[in-house]
């Protein structure tokens, strides 16, 4: 099965070890290779609409809610225009890039989230990295700002900082054969872990739902034991117990991928077909577990860029105001931060690099996860220009920053933060 990597302009997304198929992947819906054709065409299931959340705890928050929306205001006014927009981007430093290879884009294109990538060896050289980058963050760079400094350490298949000093976490069908107390202090260890080397976000655990009868044929999530269970309620009692560890043990978690991706058949990272999930609606039950996620502290919730068209006939999820902002954050209640996953993919492939940032803040997200590095100053640039000619998306990119602050606040990540890491 060929790495992505054989596309010239995309970064690498799977490093296979000696003697074995096992793949380190990319952030969000990436699987190890691409799954088989098809799509969901299924007569929708009627239930009642998971109830609306509220914002979730997130991390320690600061002891009163005064001090830290003082602290988010005065660090949002003392940031320039450049180092706002930066705060929305998140770029991927590989395993065999130099220490100094994301130096410039911290340092002088502002930009505030970094996620790991390739498969890295190692605690001490993931130690020694994230020690460089936050040396990195000053007055001048990210306006004292911390960085979200990411991985992807679901477990089983899906682990990018593996050897001595992590655990490898077991898949997700082994994690949900626990009982939830066990996960919780299991997954509490393995936050400790990541936070010990300098990781602050755990881009997990997958919420998808892959109906049984679907199973392996999913390619994204089932075919590699991804997935919690093939119930939505399965699925809600190991993720959030899940989450609770993270928690824990000092790191973010994130459900993905929103709306759900169990029931497409190809994986996006690698497919532009076969992406359609034609049963998914507003009253979804596979709605539950993100709703149970963000209940349980999720502090990201990741944005599938699979389509859905009883949702939105005209655009991926990521990019359906419908489903950002209308779905996600008006019916279920959620103003916390949406993040993507990876817009370095093949079923984005015919939307301009710049475009995609843009048409995501555009429906209400957040931070744009991209894993080729290179293609941040053209997003910027494209970020720049749209809220010069449009009010409207400035006023949303205003938004979208003051919800990465907020959460950054309550990481202890600013410089006013009343509670510090």
């Amino acid at each position: 099965m060929p790495p992505a990597t054989t596309r010239p302009r995309r970064s690498p997304r799977l490093a296979v070890t000696t003697g074995s198929l096992l793949a380190f992947v990319l952030a969000g819906c990436a699987g190890p290779a691409p799954g088989p054709t098809g799509e969901a065409s299924d007569p929708a299931p009627t239930t009642s609409r998971p109830a609306p959340t509220s914002a979730p705890p997130s991390a320690p928050a600061s002891p009163t809610g005064e001090p830290a929306a003082a602290c988010v205001a005065t660090t949002l006014a003392a940031l320039t225009p450049e180092q706002r927009r930066g705060q929305l981007l998140m770029v991927g430093f590989d395993t065999n890039a130099p220490l100094e290879s994301l130096d410039d884009l911290v340092t002088d294109a502002h930009v505030g989230n970094v996620i790991y990538l390739g498969g890295w060896d190692g605690a001490d050289k993931v130690s020694r990295t994230s020690t460089h980058l936050r040396d990195l963050v000053s007055t001048q760079s990210t306006g004292d700002v911390g960085l979200l400094i990411a991985a992807d350490q679901e477990g089983g298949e899906v682990h990018q900082l593996r050897g001595e000093g992590f655990t490898r976490p077991p898949s997700a069908k082994e994690q949900a054969a626990m009982e939830p107390a066990q996960l919780t202090r299991e997954a509490t260890g393995w936050a400790e872990e990541l936070a010990a080397a300098g990781v602050n976000v755990n881009l997990a655990p997958v919420t998808d739902t892959v109906p049984k009868e679907i199973g392996r044929a999913n390619g994204p999530i089932g075919r590699w034991g991804r997935q919690y269970g093939s119930t939505p309620e399965a699925v809600s009692r190991s993720a959030t117990a899940f989450l609770a560890g993270m928690l824990e043990g000092g790191v973010e978690g994130t459900v993905k991928h929103f709306p759900g991706l169990g029931r497409v058949r190809n994986n996006t990272d690698f497919s532009s077909t076969g992406i359609t999930d034609r049963v998914a609606t507003a009253d979804d039950p596979h709605l539950r577990p993100f709703a149970d996620g963000i209940e349980a502290g999720a502090g990201l919730v990741m944005m599938a860029s699979a389509r859905y068209p009883r949702l939105d006939d005209d655009d991926p999820a990521m990019f359906s105001e419908r489903i950002v902002t209308g779905l996600l954050r008006e019916d279920l209640g959620y103003d916390g931060v949406v993040i993507t996953d990876d817009v370095n993919a093949e079923a984005l492939d015919a939307v301009p690099v710049g475009e995609r940032a843009v048409r995501f803040l555009d429906a209400g997200g957040d931070i744009v996860l991209t894993g080729a590095a290179a293609d941040a100053d053209e997003m910027l640039e494209a970020i720049a220009a749209e809220a010069g000619s449009d009010a409207g998306f400035a006023a949303k990119v205003d938004a979208a920053v003051e919800r990465v602050v907020t959460l950054k606040e309550r990481m202890g990540l600013l410089p006013c933060s009343t509670t510090r890491p």
